[in-house]
């Protein structure tokens, strides 16, 4: 359209704000969406998590060292009598000479550092590593889905901003049109060659367009509200865009948005979780096989704490094995088999979900365009006749109302013009998220 070939839309809001000096364009927009959006950061954050939570399974493989000091005052026999012994302070004659079944109260201080290790542990441990690297996996898909639907949120917020933003402008211009043809009339009824009624017709028009302007202005500041949210950013931030361009060419056949559908990441992560369950029934079987270690320990005993008067040393190994616990090992094994299933049949549900979503965004969007070109044309034809109808009113053959019926109808061409480019490019971004490409991807 030739009124708003060179549109460019400032988007006024209450705040004093402005995102940038230069114009925001939608790859932009789709840039800083994945950058500043909070559901991105959010799924960063849990991708983080994953990760850290393999690192904390491995370290399950490694020694675990423990140091530790405690401290006891007994009159406890036996214990006081053993304790005597680990300080290495025990003295025979003095036991002789005393009351062994009534020692004086006795301060022990031992400090103990121990290194402990599994040997085997029936596949639990390596099991429950590979879940760990099978949600970090996941997370990491699921945060590049997460980025992705951020851009194409951003790009639609994008959209309706500047489908209400040109929209403001096609109404400006269309109240200066009916504005000129108001004093028109207006001068041919005060020199009598127009009667009054097609002079009020023209007012009551001008009227009708400034309430289509003022609602349009609000529903512009509501857009640029709704774009700052998806970005990240203040409500009250102002933006300058653009035109909105043309939507780009649906390069693809049906087939070949079905194939990238199939690996789209959100798909990915859930298959990823899925396999993650399906290795619960192996870690709970674990528990039929028996466990392995060994420990090695030093103790040094002293009356002071942190003494090393006397000192000892401990290797050992250990084995242990459910012999029996009520069948619970069998029906957590069995419970997460049939969990496993349930997953499986959820996951493939998903599938299909995926694939039907395809095919309705590429029929959206095909309708879409063909919509697109149609509005085009009637666009030029709109403009012809009423360039031909103002021609017509000026030598007297047609009335004002003509007139203004046939500015009415080049603004609402424009407008469907306008619409349907929105839907157009809207419809293409939502088949690329469908189809599990980037939604970039499309842009013109």
């Amino acid at each position: 359209m030739q009124s708003t070939a060179r549109f460019v839309l400032a988007i006024s809001t209450f705040s004093a704000a402005s995102l940038a000096a230069e114009p925001l364009t939608l790859r932009d927009a789709m840039a800083q969406a994945r950058l500043r959006a909070r559901e991105v950061t959010a799924a960063t954050a849990r991708k983080e998590a994953a990760v850290s939570r393999v690192d904390q399974a491995r370290s399950f493989r490694l020694p675990s060292v423990t140091l530790t000091e405690s401290w006891v005052r007994t009159d406890s026999p036996a214990e006081a009598f053993a304790l005597k012994m680990n300080q290495e302070r025990f003295s025979f004659a003095d036991f002789v000479t005393s009351d062994p079944n009534r020692p004086d109260p006795l301060e022990t201080a031992m400090t103990r550092l121990e290194a402990s290790m599994p040997l085997f542990t029936g596949g639990e441990l390596s099991g429950r590593i590979e879940q760990a690297e099978l949600a970090a996996g996941s997370a990491t898909d699921a945060e590049t889905w997460s980025g992705h639907q951020a851009a194409a949120q951003a790009a639609e917020a994008f959209i309706m901003l500047a489908q209400a933003g040109e929209y403001v402008s096609l109404l400006e211009h269309a109240r200066d049109t009916v504005k000129a043809h108001v004093e028109l009339a207006r001068a041919y009824a005060e020199q009598g060659m127009l009667v009054r009624s097609e002079l009020l017709r023209a007012e009551v028009e001008l009227a009708r367009v400034d309430d289509l302007r003022a609602d349009a202005r609000g529903k512009s500041h509501i857009a640029a509200a709704n774009l700052a949210f998806r970005l990240g950013l203040d409500l009250g931030t102002t933006f300058e865009l653009g035109p909105l361009p043309a939507p780009g060419a649906l390069d693809d056949t049906l087939d070949g948005w079905l194939r990238t559908a199939a690996a789209r990441k959100d798909l990915s992560a859930a298959r990823q979780m899925l396999r993650a369950g399906e290795l619960e029934e192996r870690v709970m079987k674990a528990g039929y096989l028996p466990k392995v270690g060994v420990a090695a320990r030093a103790d040094w005993v002293d009356e002071q704490l942190f003494g090393t008067h006397g000192d000892s040393t401990s290797v050992f190994a250990f084995a242990s094995i459910n012999l029996f616990a009520g069948g619970a090992t069998r029906a957590s094994a069995a419970a997460a088999r049939w969990e496993a299933k349930a997953g499986a049949e959820d996951v493939k549900r998903f599938e299909e979900g995926i694939a039907l979503e395809t095919r309705s965004a590429f029929e959206e969007a095909s309708a879409a365009r063909a919509r697109h070109a149609t509005a085009v044309q009637a666009v030029a034809a709109a403009a012809e006749a009423e360039r031909i109808t103002n021609e017509r009113f000026r030598t007297g053959v047609v009335k004002t109302i003509d007139v203004l019926d046939a500015a009415n109808a080049r603004r609402e061409t424009e407008t469907r013009e306008l619409v349907a480019r929105a839907e157009a490019s809207a419809a293409l971004v939502r088949l690329a998220l469908r189809s599990g490409r980037a939604p970039e991807s499309v842009l013109p």
